[in-house]
């Protein structure tokens, strides 16, 4: 009996330091939201984004390269309310498997207020900030403005930070002239644009592309035939 008086009443401390610890890491994180709109309202910070040289419309944007993007980035990024609950849980059970933070389970809401706004540390302050102004941006702005503003401020590699400046950059075309070839080959380059950026490491850069186009067709974004002219196109370029 006073054994399992003792494990009750460790649970019970248990309990309370992981909801202090939580109270704690969501009041700083509400914290850095705030003074960060406080330095700069959302409203001032998305006209910046809007007034670089180069900035693309989202009915600037191919279709297929929209749905490339969502497809790698956030397959349920036109459901979500601007967090994917689904894909924390993931991301959390894949951490605690690896016994160290490998995935974070970001939609692109959260990774377009993280470039607004935060630094790139993995710090969890940092991503409660991060969630709180994923909310502050859906409630602002519709989905096709939330990924118009993202593809315009992202790193593709070779000092592009937009899908306008990677695009002119590497296939000399706007955004709306890439082909479906080009358009998969860039979704992917993001993911990690020091190794994925064509002119890095061009076959590396088609192999993340087969990822995409694979992705895509588990999303329902590309029948087996698409799949197959993509794959005739990347073939050709090679």
């Amino acid at each position: 009996m006073k054994s399992n008086h003792l494990i009750r009443k460790i649970l019970f401390l248990f309990v309370m330091v992981c909801l202090l610890a939580g109270f704690t890491v969501t009041y700083k994180g509400y914290e850095l939201y705030r003074n960060a709109l406080e330095t700069q309202s959302l409203l001032e910070r998305v006209g910046e984004v809007q007034q670089k040289e180069g900035y693309t419309s989202f009915a600037g944007l191919p279709d297929i390269y929209v749905n490339a993007v969502v497809s790698v980035e956030d397959h349920r990024f036109f459901q979500h309310g601007g967090i994917d609950v689904i894909a924390i849980g993931r991301a959390i059970l894949h951490d605690v498997q690896a016994g160290r933070y490998v995935e974070g389970g970001s939609t692109i809401t959260q990774q377009l207020a993280k470039n607004l706004y935060f630094s790139q540390e993995k710090e969890l302050p940092r991503k409660v900030a991060e969630v709180f102004m994923a909310f502050e941006l859906e409630k602002n702005y519709s989905k096709d403005e939330i990924f118009e503003l993202y593809v315009n401020c992202i790193y593709y590699g070779d000092g592009y930070y937009s899908v306008g400046d990677a695009s002119k950059g590497y296939f000399e075309k706007i955004p709306g002239e890439m082909t479906d070839y080009e358009s998969t080959l860039l979704a992917g380059v993001p993911n990690a644009p020091s190794k994925y950026a064509p002119t890095k490491n061009l076959k590396l850069a088609q192999k993340r592309q087969k990822k995409v186009i694979s992705r895509m067709e588990a999303c329902g974004y590309l029948s087996a035939e698409e799949v197959e002219t993509v794959s005739e196109q990347m073939v050709a370029f090679q």
